[in-house]
């Protein structure tokens, strides 16, 4: 039995999306297809920096939302904490879409990226690269970006996105999702 299930690696700016469907049956992950959420700004003097914000998150929540409702389960890499009054504000606003996903009735089961790196790479420190090179090797029939020759830096949040549901695949949560859904 086939289930979608989304992975998600919140960001203000780059919020990864990898959309798959799982067999419940051999717990194989299909090609996942793989988007990148990149609100754009509005520009100009008068533009208050909250009016920016709003709007921006108003762009994310719309693709994120639509994602989400297709899911039968989400896997989030949930952001934690910040270093500036600016990093929080977006991290305010990732978790607040979060959180209206969540309200939607939608499964949303939670990872740190330590242990979407460990399980994804083996490595719990690994590197935006080494994220990037693991999901193109298991996944290379996916449409990731290409510029020049490689997959670019900014394909990291789709990485991890994926690593989202390899390590959200494994959590106790998850395992009991699928025993109800067996039971369907």
């Amino acid at each position: 039995m086939l289930i979608q299930i989304l992975g998600m690696d919140p960001s203000l700016t780059n919020w990864g999306l990898a959309e798959a469907s799982f067999c419940l049956k051999t717990g194989i992950l299909q090609t996942p297809f793989l988007s990148l959420v990149q609100p754009d700004e509005l520009k100009g003097k008068q533009v208050r920096v909250n009016s920016n914000d709003l709007h921006r998150s108003e762009q994310l929540a719309i693709r994120v939302i639509e994602a989400a409702r297709k899911a039968k389960a989400v896997f989030v890499e949930v952001p934690v904490g910040s270093q500036s009054a600016r990093a929080m504000a977006s991290y305010g606003i990732c978790v607040g879409i979060l959180g209206a996903v969540r309200a939607l009735g939608v499964p949303l089961i939670e990872v740190t990226a330590t242990e979407s790196k460990l399980v994804f790479t083996g490595d719990k420190n690994a590197t935006k690269r080494k994220m990037i090179d693991r999901g193109y090797e298991l996944y290379p029939d996916a449409n990731w970006p290409w510029h020049a020759g490689k997959i670019p830096d900014k394909a990291e949040h789709m990485a991890d996105s994926i690593g989202a549901i390899h390590s959200g695949v494994r959590t106790p949560m998850f395992q009991n999702l699928m025993r109800l859904f067996r039971e369907v």
